[in-house]
């Protein structure tokens, strides 16, 4: 791509602000002593991708607390443009008129970010086909989503077995009434429940299973990645667990019957793809008729249509979940759910990750130094 174009149509958005240069006005001490001003920039990495990356502004570096710091020119006059602890911010002096100026240099920027559109576009694709990226690990508040709806369910249904034999006789007039049992509410609430675990894990997995290929290096690319996170559930299955593996393969199938049974049929407003459905007229009354899979969608046959057993599909999912953090894997935990960290695609590349998933104890020593890196640099500690 030919920047140059761009480069020069930014420098015109931004004009009079330029990089500041010694015969800039400041006063003494100036880069300890500017002052945060009121004018409030874009995020912190379009100001810095603008002014050092695309113009090639001076950056001055690391300081305790300070990411970067810029020192920029309006009309003669120096202004510092820094990431800080507390946030990126315009920075100057004491003069009558920095606040004004400080606004305008803001603006200056905004003005330079918009016309540099093109130019982050391009950059963000060179860093996706570099592999220069981080996975957003959302494991953690998926699994929370996951784990409320599979207790609220197992709470409910026990409600519904205590009270099993509960009835409650409410008079509606002299010598009538109606009998109800709180059991019968309590299972259809479990039931709801149940469809709500089961949607919830399912969105937990197709996340999980993307980290876990990352994590054991079978996804290393961010190119790799974008074609997984928009491939459909069995191809994670399959990228994030070996189905040669007699377990996983078990798992995989039971798993399948399941989405295909229950979760499909929630997506597709109650008739599933499938004809789940369809009743056909019989001698002996109605009766379940279901269209085969995609593959012989011309004939029907008999079927269950969409019937289940809330209970057992809970606890298949509950089993996977322990199977899934087990053996091998076992340290993919420990970095994906227990610490919740990002996915770093270059460290897949290099051998880290491997190294790391060779046994908890070195998964634990890899991922507490890590984090204690994160926390650093989070907290501008240079």
């Amino acid at each position: 791509m030919d920047i140059a174009p761009i480069r020069e149509a930014v420098q015109r958005a931004i004009a009079p602000l330029t990089a500041a240069t010694p015969q800039s006005s400041a006063a003494k001490d100036f880069l300890f002593t500017g002052r945060r001003m009121a004018a409030r920039l874009p995020e912190y990495y379009l100001v810095y991708f603008l002014l050092v990356d695309l113009l090639g502004f001076k950056n001055l570096g690391q300081f305790e607390k300070i990411a970067w710091s810029v020192p920029v020119d309006l009309r003669g006059r120096a202004f510092l443009i820094e990431h800080r602890k507390f946030g990126i911010g315009v920075f100057g002096g004491d003069a009558p008129t920095d606040e004004n100026d400080a606004a305008e240099v803001a603006e200056l920027i905004r003005r330079g970010v918009k016309a540099a559109e093109p130019y982050f576009t391009w950059r963000a694709a060179e860093a996706v086909r570099a592999s220069q990226l981080n996975v957003v690990n959302k494991a953690g508040e998926l699994f929370e989503r996951y784990r409320y709806f599979a207790d609220r369910y197992k709470e409910v249904r026990a409600e519904a077995e205590r009270r099993k034999d509960e009835t409650i006789r409410t008079d509606i007039r002299p010598n009538a009434w109606t009998i109800s049992r709180p059991s019968v509410a309590l299972r259809r609430q479990a039931k709801w429940l149940a469809l709500s675990t089961i949607e919830s894990f399912f969105s937990w997995t197709e996340h999980v299973f993307i980290l876990l290929a990352i994590l054991q290096s079978r996804c290393t690319t961010g190119d790799e990645v974008a074609k997984l996170a928009s491939a459909n559930w069995a191809t994670k299955y399959k990228a994030g667990l070996d189905l040669t593996d007699v377990e996983d393969k078990r798992f995989y199938g039971e798993l399948i019957a399941i989405r295909r049974q229950l979760r499909n049929f929630v997506a597709h407003g109650a008739f599933g793809k499938d004809g789940e459905a369809f009743l056909f007229h019989s001698n002996c009354g109605t009766v379940p008729v279901r269209l085969p899979h995609q593959e012989d969608a011309a004939s029907f046959r008999f079927g269950r249509g969409i019937e289940f057993v809330d209970h057992d599909a809970i606890e298949l999912l509950e089993a996977f979940v322990a199977h899934l953090w087990s053996g091998a894997r076992a340290p993919a935990k420990l970095y994906i759910q227990d610490h919740g960290m990002p996915l770093i695609l270059t460290m897949a590349q290099s051998g880290e990750y491997q190294a790391a998933m060779v046994s908890e104890e070195a998964m634990t020593a890899f991922s507490d130094h890590l984090g204690q890196l994160m926390d650093r640099y989070s907290n501008m500690d240079f």
